[in-house]
């Protein structure tokens, strides 16, 4: 899922799976859920989403949350933003069964429209601790997920 904000304050949440998914992950920020093609208004984006998935018990996830628009998007030379990372959620529970890796950032942009990605990846074991990231910017989803031999939810 991607979300987009806008110069007049809201998020635009499209679509960017290329997989048909094997889980399923449900977005809300207060009481309101984010699906594809929804506008929120960044105040309500302040606190941390809650976010649930399907799956068995037995198998773990990692949620990425990222902006590949930071800090402008026509100049993302932040690219990729870190928002959040958590690891080891088990399958069918909360993001509060695993290990926040990075603490949530807030989604407040300052210029432009900005597309947030939140990607839920299976993990091959669990994670446990990880080492600390330098920065939240200039991340790469692709080496993260490389390093920890993650994959896609299809």
């Amino acid at each position: 899922m991607e979300e987009r904000f806008s110069d007049s304050g809201t998020i635009r949440a499209e679509d960017s799976t290329m997989v048909t998914p094997s889980v399923t992950m449900e977005v809300f920020f207060g009481t309101e859920c984010v699906t594809n093609g929804s506008n929120i208004k960044p105040s309500i984006a302040v606190n941390p989403p809650g976010i649930t998935i399907s799956g068995q018990h037995s198998e773990l996830f990692t949620l990425v949350m990222t902006d590949p628009d930071a800090p402008n998007p026509s100049e993302p030379s932040m690219r990729e933003w870190v928002h959040w990372i958590v690891t080891d959620i088990p399958g069918g529970k909360d993001l509060t069964q695993g290990n926040e890796v990075v603490s949530y950032g807030p989604l407040c942009p300052a210029i432009g429209i900005h597309r947030v990605v939140a990607l839920l990846v299976k993990q091959q074991r669990p994670l446990g601790l990880l080492e600390r990231l330098p920065s939240r910017a200039r991340h790469s989803t692709p080496a993260f997920a490389s390093a920890y031999k993650l994959g896609a939810v299809n």
